[in-house]
């Protein structure tokens, strides 16, 4: 049940300079590192994690873990759906800036395309991803991903012969969603990620030219 109280919290925790910065830098959602946000807001590292936790706490953003880095995001599209129309408020008759953090490689080649660990990354690989959960190939979730019927004939269609989802019982996710170091956003990882990846290469549209992380 909403409360006047709840509302005055939620706008105590928007209304603060840094925190505001540091939510309308997700409003392209990606996700950032608390040290990408700390520039990002202007503060020290330290009062950055402060305004993180006050925000993750109130529910605005979620944090996910990705090996050893922690990156943050809007909780839901309900936040980020309200910060839209503040800030939609807020130009109203003035200027607002909003400082877009640099992530990932300088290298524009890398940032287009490049290998992570054993599967495709880089806006490539994150395009491929969008493309697929738009026309329901494939699912991902907070716990994982999930190749659907579609994407099966999809693979099917590209000649790529990968084990069913149902039957799988190798080592390692089957489909899963990972976090690009330079988009921010998820681009496809485990077998499926894997057999794209290799198709990729195998069928000339992705070339090695260099070490395993460029293409």
């Amino acid at each position: 049940m909403l409360t006047t109280n709840a509302f005055a919290a939620i706008g105590a925790l928007v209304g603060d300079p840094a925190r505001a910065s540091m939510l309308v830098a997700l409003m392209d959602g990606r996700a950032l590192t608390a040290t990408e946000l700390a520039v990002v807001a202007g503060v020290t590292p330290q009062t950055a994690s402060g305004h993180l936790a006050r925000l993750v706490a109130g529910e605005l953003l979620a944090v996910e873990r990705q090996g050893r880095r922690r990156y943050h995001r809007m909780a839901t599209p309900a936040i980020a759906q309200m910060i839209e129309g503040m800030m939609a408020v807020a130009v109203t008759g003035s200027t607002m800036r909003r400082v877009a953090p640099r992530t990932g490689p300088t290298d524009v080649a890398m940032r287009q395309a490049r290998t992570c660990y054993d599967h495709l990354a880089g806006r490539l690989a994150v395009g491929i991803a969008d493309q697929m959960i738009e026309r329901g190939e494939i699912r991902f979730g907070v716990d994982g991903g999930e190749l659907t019927g579609l994407g099966g004939r999809l693979l099917d269609d590209l000649g790529i012969d990968i084990p069913q989802a149902a039957g799988w019982r190798g080592r390692g996710a089957f489909c899963r969603p990972c976090r690009d170091w330079s988009e921010r956003r998820p681009h496809i990882a485990g077998v499926v990620g894997r057999a794209l990846l290799n198709h990729s290469i195998d069928s000339a549209v992705a070339i090695r030219r260099g070490p395993p992380c460029c293409l």
